[in-house]
């Protein structure tokens, strides 16, 4: 019989982290600003996209 039972801890699956993936359409324009701004900064784009999008969703007013 075995003298141990070995059990490896599981790893967590993408989105368990609290983090969606999401696929967005950008024009060439909005996504060369975005990379010049990730040079400027020296964060990615996606961290930049996250900042940004934070920084406004609260700020949006819907007209009727």
């Amino acid at each position: 019989m075995a003298e141990e039972i070995k059990i490896k801890k599981k790893v967590a699956k993408r989105g368990d982290d609290g983090y969606k993936i999401v696929s967005v359409r950008m024009k060439d324009e909005l996504i060369d600003k975005l990379d010049r701004l990730s040079a400027d900064t020296n964060r990615s784009r996606n961290e930049l996209i996250n900042l940004l999008l934070e920084a406004s969703v609260d700020i949006v007013k819907i007209e009727e």
